[in-house]
């Protein structure tokens, strides 16, 4: 059996022709058919050769659209006219007052390929938008890039300008621009964004995506208060001639902050020409020695401690030497004091020795830690820094630092730490965005007795004490003063300052803290040529104070019953034979014995020293500190 067949012969010439010519009835209609297969395969040929064109001029499209150079942007260009394909979502504050928002805008880019004349292009450019220069202009032109932005975010009159130029290549992508209506009020919180639309400082970048989700962001800054912190600031500065200052107004009920600024500013809608002084925000990167301020919280540390009452008595006859310093008073008594007096005349000799006899070097650092002194402070921020305190806290940094030396923050860890001495003793973290009742419990720090307290020292302060200038009457107004030195090179600057006041208000009802604190402010004769805080810093805060009253409708009569004010019976001076001595720390006690060393008389001809030290020569004193 045979597995293939022969194939058959091919068919002759002729009978392919003869087939051919059979489907034709004349020599005239196969002429025809002719140029209609011609036809026919020239029409394939062109369909194919434009098919290959398009196909390559759609991918030529899509790599410079899409997979172009990382330094060009990112995005689609769209049409001319085009939609945004996202928006970045509104900033507000507390009262839905609208502080950051995006608008649509139109931005032209230019394929320099498509450029007949670079140089000339660039010359009506320039001419249609002056700003830029022509250099840079032409140098973009002149490259070989396809696609390079003219410029962002035109406004509508610099679009009609350049779209009346006809340029060849030139062409406008719709975009959004992220605008900042109030101007510069709450810059340095607000932040501000690229022209991409990234958050790049502020809350702008802290809350970046939920922002880019369209999420509306609301603060918990009152804007109104806002601009009144922010012209009293600027009045102040301009007065005492300072280098910068900052302000803070804090809910101390919740840690809600209503209003924050640091001078010097800037405009978030100009951010081409900003500095680092302008960007610099004092109230949370600014990182300060506090003065007396830390007096607040000396005492209630003290007095939580139960180891004292307000009539505890501190000598503060004399200085005290130790090591190259000697600490002085601004307001010397010469006197034993008692809590209530070392508070009200701000003695930095009874706040050491009330820190090293009460608490000691790690107690008062388990102290200043669990109030949040020793870390950054937690709020809604990127710009935030962490504090300075000493490695080694030995004893002569327990007494620098009961007075504000020796221990470096920020202007809101003090707004933080002054809430919680007054509101009832409850610690809360600052916040930039408006809370609701369960958002922070708080922590409890001191004890409800000792706030109750530390308000009726502060309100003596500002009613008898160094901070009278910041008292307004029938609003039960209480602070405390803090000046101090500014380090510098071989030591403190004496007079360089940082004179600050935290003043609270109403006292017999805590709610809000003000804080204003200025840097190197330059006396005037009308403060007998004095810096110090009580002269420029507590003014300020009560003409706050007067307009927050009358912007929130706060009458007098709004307020409840007053703290019952303390008696304070003055500690007689002792008779003039000789300093009284300190009974030394190192005596030991028996457990749970926690009673106050108290003065005793010297012996004749004795010398008196400090706790812990042996007599020695006085020596000179390095530098003078300030109490206030």
């Amino acid at each position: 059996m045979k597995l293939w067949r022969k194939s058959a012969s091919p068919e002759p010439a002729a009978a392919v022709n003869a087939a051919a010519g059979a489907r034709y009835t004349s020599p005239k209609e196969r002429l025809k058919g002719d140029v209609q297969e011609t036809a026919r395969q020239r029409l394939v040929i062109a369909s194919v050769i434009f098919g290959l064109a398009f196909t390559a001029v759609g991918l030529r499209m899509g790599y410079v659209s899409l997979l172009r150079d990382g330094a060009e942007p990112t995005q689609r260009v769209a049409a001319r006219g085009g939609s945004i394909q996202s928006e970045r979502a509104d900033i507000v504050d507390r009262n839905g007052a609208v502080l950051a928002t995006s608008v649509p805008v139109m931005s032209a880019f230019v394929n320099p390929h498509l450029l007949l004349d670079p140089q000339e292009a660039a010359r009506k450019i320039v001419t249609a938008l002056p700003d830029l220069k022509y250099d840079d202009v032409r140098e973009k032109l002149e490259g070989d890039r396809t696609f390079v932005w003219i410029k962002r975010g035109l406004s509508p009159r610099e679009h009609d300008r350049v779209n009346r130029l006809g340029i060849p290549g030139l062409d406008f992508q719709a975009e959004e621009r992220r605008i900042y209506p109030q101007g510069t009020a709450a810059a340095h919180i607000l932040g501000y964004a690229s022209v991409d639309n990234t958050g790049l400082a502020g809350v702008e970048r802290y809350f970046d995506q939920q922002l880019q989700s369209g999420e509306t962001l609301q603060l918990s800054i009152d804007l109104r208060l806002q601009r009144i912190v922010e012209r009293e600031l600027a009045r102040v500065v301009q007065k005492f001639s300072a280098i910068g200052a900052t302000g803070i107004v804090m809910d101390a009920t919740n840690g809600e902050v209503l209003a924050m600024a640091s001078l010097p500013t800037y405009n978030p809608n100009s951010t081409r020409t900003l500095t680092n002084e302008a960007l610099f925000n004092r109230a949370t990167l600014g990182v300060y020695e506090q003065g007396s301020t830390f007096k607040i919280f000396n005492t209630a540390m003290a007095l939580d401690s139960g180891k004292i009452t307000l009539n505890s008595v501190f000598d503060a006859t004399s200085p005290i030497r130790i090591d190259r310093f000697t600490i002085n008073d601004d307001h010397a008594q010469r006197r034993p004091l008692n809590v209530a007096e070392t508070f009200k005349f701000s003695s930095n000799i009874a706040s050491a020795k009330m820190a090293v006899e009460v608490m000691g070097p790690e107690g008062q650092r388990a102290f200043f830690d669990k109030i949040g002194f020793l870390k950054p402070v937690s709020t809604q921020l990127p710009e935030v820094a962490g504090p300075l305190w000493p490695r080694h806290w030995m004893k002569i940094n327990t007494m620098t630092i009961a007075f504000g030396h020796g221990i470096s923050v920020t202007p809101l860890h003090l707004a933080m730490g002054s809430s919680a001495m007054i509101n009832g003793g409850i610690l809360y973290q600052p916040s930039l965005v408006k809370r609701t009742a369960a958002s922070d419990k708080g922590r409890r720090v001191i004890q409800q007795k000792t706030s109750v307290s530390m308000r009726q020292l502060l309100r003596l302060n500002a009613v008898e004490g160094t901070g009278k200038n910041a008292n307004v009457p029938g609003y039960e107004v209480g602070g405390k003063t803090g000046t101090a030195e500014k380090p510098g090179r071989g030591g403190y600057r004496q007079k360089a300052l940082i004179s600050s006041f935290v003043g609270a208000f109403p006292m017999n009802d805590p709610k809000f803290v003000v804080i204003v604190s200025l840097d190197e402010p330059k006396g005037l004769p009308e403060t007998g040529g004095y810096a110090t805080a009580g002269w420029v810093a507590a003014p300020s805060v009560k003409l706050i104070i007067e307009q927050m009253v009358s912007l929130y409708g706060i009458l007098p009569g709004d307020l409840k019953d007053g703290l019952p004010p303390i008696e304070i019976a003055s500690t007689p001076v002792p008779p003039p034979v000789a300093p009284p001595q300190l009974v030394p720390a190192s005596v030991r006690r028996s457990p749970g014995d926690h009673r106050r060393a108290l003065p005793v008389r010297p012996a004749p001809g004795q010398t008196a020293v400090a706790p812990g030290q042996t007599a020695a020569a006085p020596g000179p004193a390095v530098r003078r500190v300030a109490s206030e």
